[in-house]
Parts: C-alpha cells; sequence; structure tokens
C-alpha cells in the first residue's frame, strides 16, 4: 500500500484503531485533567460553566478527528503529517486552558492564543477530510457546509476573548450553539461511515480515558497528604464508583450501540452514528469529568485533616458536581438505549433525579459517607439490572461477545 498519499478506507475493510490515534488521544488527556483543574481553581457556577463550555470544545476537537479516521488511513502519508500537526497545535491548546477565559499577568494574551490554536486544529482538520473527499462530491459538500458554521463560531470566540464575565461564557455558549446546530441541521448526508466498529471503539476508549481521570482525581485529591484508614476507605470507594460507571457503559450499552451502529447501512448509519455517539456521549463525557472534580475536592475534605474535620460534609458546587455529574452521565445512558432500543432505561433515570433531589440531604453527610453512599447506590443499581434482566444480558453478550 502506497504511504505517499490519502486514500479512503473501503467499506469491507477490517479497520481499526491505529497508534497514532491512541497517541493523538493523550493530548486529550492532558486537556481533560486541564479542564478539570480550570473548574477547581474556580469553584463556581459560572466556573463550572466555563468548564463545561471548554469540554464542549475539546469534545468538537476530538470528534471531528475520529470522523477523519474513520475515512482515511491517519498512519499512512500525508494524513500522518496532518495528525502530528493537529497534536502540536492542540497541545498549544490544552497549556493555554487555564488562562482561556482570564489572562495571566506577563506574557502571550492567552485567552486570543487559545482561539488561535483551536481555530488551526480545525482547519487542519478540513484540510485533510477535504484531501479525502477529492473524488467524492457529496462529502466534500458537507464539510463545506461545515467550514460555514465554523467561521462565525471561530468569530465569537474571537470576540469573547477579549471580554470577560458572563458576557464572555455567554458568547462562548452562543459560538457553541452556532457551530452545533449547524452540523446537526446539515444532516447525514454526504458523511461517510466505512468502519462501524473502529467507530465504536474510538469513543469507547475516550469513555475510558474519562473514566481514567476521575481515578486520577482521586490521587490528585490527596496529594501529598498523609494516608489514614478513613482515606484508604474511601479512596476504595471512590474507585468502586468509577468500576460502576465503567460496568453501566462497557456491559450492555457499548455492545448494544456498537451492534445497532454495525446493522445499520448508508444515511441511517450516519445519522445514527451522529446521534448516538456524536452528540449523545457528549453529555455522557461531561458527566464523568464532573464527577471527577466532585471527587476530586471530596478526597480533599477527607485527608486534608489541617484544614477540614473527618466528619465535614461536602457542600456546595463540589457535591453538586458529584451528585448532578453521576445525573447527567445516567440520563445520557439512558438517552442512548431510547435512540437505540426506543425505550428508557427507567432505573437509570430514576436514580439519576434521585441525586439531584437528595443533594441538600447529602450536604449533611460526612464527604466519606457520601462517597461511601454514591458508589453504594450505583452498585446496587448494576445488582438490580443483573437480577431483573439477566436473561436480556446474556443473550446480548452472547451475540455480541
Amino acid at each position: 500500500m502506497p504511504t505517499t498519499r490519502l486514500h479512503l478506507v473501503n467499506a469491507d475493510e477490517d479497520h481499526r484503531v491505529s497508534t497514532i490515534e491512541l497517541f493523538f488521544d493523550l493530548v486529550f488527556v492532558y486537556a481533560i485533567t486541564q479542564t478539570t483543574q480550570l473548574m477547581a481553581d474556580r469553584l463556581s457556577p459560572v466556573g463550572v460553566g466555563q468548564g463545561v463550555a471548554m469540554l464542549a470544545v475539546l469534545w468538537w476537537c476530538w470528534c471531528s478527528y475520529a470522523w477523519l479516521g474513520n475515512t482515511i488511513h491517519v498512519d499512512h502519508g500525508i494524513a500522518r503529517l496532518a495528525m502530528f500537526g493537529a497534536m502540536a497545535v492542540m497541545f498549544l491548546v490544552s497549556l493555554t486552558i487555564p488562562e482561556a477565559f482570564v489572562d495571566h499577568p506577563g506574557g502571550l494574551y492567552a485567552p486570543a492564543l487559545f482561539v488561535v490554536c483551536y481555530a488551526l486544529v480545525r482547519l487542519l482538520h478540513l484540510v485533510a477530510y477535504l484531501g479525502a473527499a477529492q473524488h467524492d462530491p457529496a462529502l466534500k459538500k458537507v464539510l463545506l457546509k461545515m467550514f460555514v458554521g465554523l467561521l462565525p463560531s471561530v468569530g465569537l470566540l474571537g470576540v469573547a476573548a477579549f471580554l470577560s464575565g458572563p458576557w464572555q461564557l455567554g458568547l462562548w455558549v452562543v459560538a457553541l450553539v452556532v457551530d452545533y446546530l449547524n452540523v446537526y441541521l446539515a444532516g447525514p448526508d454526504g458523511w461517510r461511515l466505512n468502519a462501524p466498529a473502529h467507530f465504536a471503539e474510538r469513543f469507547g476508549l475516550i469513555v475510558i480515558i474519562a473514566l481514567g481521570e476521575s481515578i486520577v482525581a482521586i490521587g490528585i485529591g490527596i496529594g501529598a497528604l498523609p494516608m489514614s484508614w478513613l482515606v484508604a476507605g474511601a479512596a476504595v470507594c471512590g474507585l468502586a464508583l468509577a468500576a460502576g460507571m465503567w460496568w453501566t457503559y462497557f456491559d450492555v450499552v457499548a455492545r448494544v450501540s456498537e451492534h445497532r451502529l454495525t446493522q445499520a447501512t448508508g444515511t441511517e448509519r450516519t445519522k445514527l452514528a451522529t446521534d448516538s455517539y456524536t452528540f449523545l456521549h457528549l453529555p455522557l463525557i461531561a458527566g464523568i469529568v464532573l464527577v471527577a472534580l466532585g471527587l476530586k475536592k471530596a478526597f480533599l475534605y477527607i485527608a486534608d485533616t489541617e484544614h477540614h474535620t473527618p466528619g465535614e460534609a461536602l457542600h456546595g458546587v463540589p457535591i453538586w458536581t458529584l451528585t448532578g455529574g453521576l445525573a447527567l452521565y445516567l440520563i445520557a445512558l439512558s438517552a442512548l438505549r431510547k435512540r437505540n432500543l426506543g425505550s428508557w432505561n427507567v432505573q437509570r433515570l430514576v436514580l439519576g433525579l434521585l441525586f439531584v433531589a437528595a443533594t441538600p440531604l447529602l450536604e449533611h453527610v460526612p464527604a466519606a459517607a457520601l462517597l461511601l453512599v454514591v458508589a453504594a447506590l450505583v452498585l446496587g443499581l448494576i445488582t438490580f439490572e443483573r437480577i431483573r434482566f439477566g436473561e436480556w444480558r446474556r443473550k446480548v453478550h452472547i451475540a455480541h461477545p
């Protein structure tokens, strides 16, 4: 196979995730960590809003290259150079995340640098994709529509770089709505999804990356603080919560989603990929990142005995990110079931709403006990589903090992 030219992947190829795509994802590991830290440093509703908006920007970048990697071999020829170039600029985006909204004294003006680097990442993607679409008029047409929506979005972000407060965040939201809505309204026509297994695997890997951030948050929350039996027990609860979140996605949801995607063809497949993966996986990832932020603060309360008492409760924004993040995650999982199977997952919706409704009461529960409660509820949900839907689950596992 020639390595000097860009080529389309045939629909019948057994295309899998390449090592350069995994290497590319490492930049996003750092970007997600930076976003969590951004919210931790500005622990307020506005700060969390900034973090979620940042995550939406990063998500659009990552999704763009996930679609590109399903259309062409990004580990061959000029596409490889485009990926390395995108990684370099994306790394600069990640470095500027702490100053994307408020510039620190000295050095370059980071908010404007962030917007410039973000625009370059998106433009590199469009150039590489247009190269892949040189013999595909329908794909080229939809890519140009994407470019038309990108211009005003980047312009609004550029203006926001010189503002502050609610106006700044408001412009970010408008810019994101313009970009997302443009792609959604353009519809599935013209897009190509040649390897559904590759596509599902890419999104499964980004879920793993986000869950990894929740585990890293446990270690960062403890930091250099002394270990104790309370910290050790809370760490086990935090890991159990992360494991429960992994289970609720990968045990059945990921299998069914990939099967539906594989069975679909043509426009139906691209529409399913757009709905189930590009759009519905965003709240899924956002929920995990918010949980990671809540875990980080909870462990600070538990381990930092100099500033917090052992029985002190998590309250305010930190607890709402933990319970609200779990609720968002469970609701997104239920929405995936609705999109793929036509019915809501009622028990997950109920538990998600319960987390939100019970938050005012949980604000009076010690932080260590809070972790035990939320982990127990998620594991209880898994146990209930294994008992209640055990036979159906076994059939899913046999059909989609």
